[in-house]
């Protein structure tokens, strides 16, 4: 074999040779472009669940948040309904005094005390939140418990006719529903 045949045997097998580069390296461009797009979409779909993860957890954590604000406000709702028929008592007290026709200054006096022990329970309620239920308007189920009808000719059908028990909400829940007859 001569040289010029060696040389172009050899040209031949290097254009062969690049040709196969050139197809493998055209292979292997198009395998690493579909591992980048499919690398792409998992790092779109990893990046939607920790967004995702994390739109929940702030949310629960909100969520906690509103709850522990419920609690610490309420904390007291058990105490408050425990001291309402002290309360009741006392209102029954002092109408009992009320009553007494007799003008005798020792009967005024406690008359006088419990009075002034009622009005204490009642700045501390209020100051706390706890308010007294208006027995004055429209019936409500939420607030009012219809213990009986009455026929009334003054009173709509439906309307309050008489507060039988004072009701108590301590901000908007109902500690004791005010107990009342409605006109029939």
């Amino acid at each position: 074999m001569s040289n010029q045949e060696i040389e172009e045997n050899n040209n031949n097998e290097t254009e062969e040779n690049e040709e196969e580069n050139e197809n493998s390296f055209d292979d292997e461009s198009n395998s690493l472009e579909d591992e980048i797009k499919e690398l792409e979409e998992k790092n779109k779909e990893l990046e939607d669940k920790y967004l995702r993860a994390n739109a929940e957890f702030e949310n629960i954590k909100k969520r906690l948040e509103r709850e522990k604000m419920q609690a610490v406000s309420y904390a007291n709702e058990e105490f408050a309904r425990d001291l309402l028929p002290v309360i009741d008592s006392m209102d029954f007290a002092a109408n009992s005094a009320n009553i007494e026709t007799n003008n005798d200054e020792y009967i005024k006096k406690i008359e006088e005390g419990i009075n002034l022990t009622i009005e204490q329970f009642k700045k501390v309620m209020q100051k706390h939140g706890i308010e007294l239920i208006d027995a004055n308007e429209e019936f409500n189920p939420h607030l009012h418990n219809a213990v009986m009808q009455v026929e009334s000719e003054k009173h709509k059908e439906g309307e309050i006719v008489e507060l039988l028990q004072k009701g108590y909400k301590m901000k908007d829940r109902v500690l004791r529903p005010a107990m009342v007859s409605v006109a029939k």
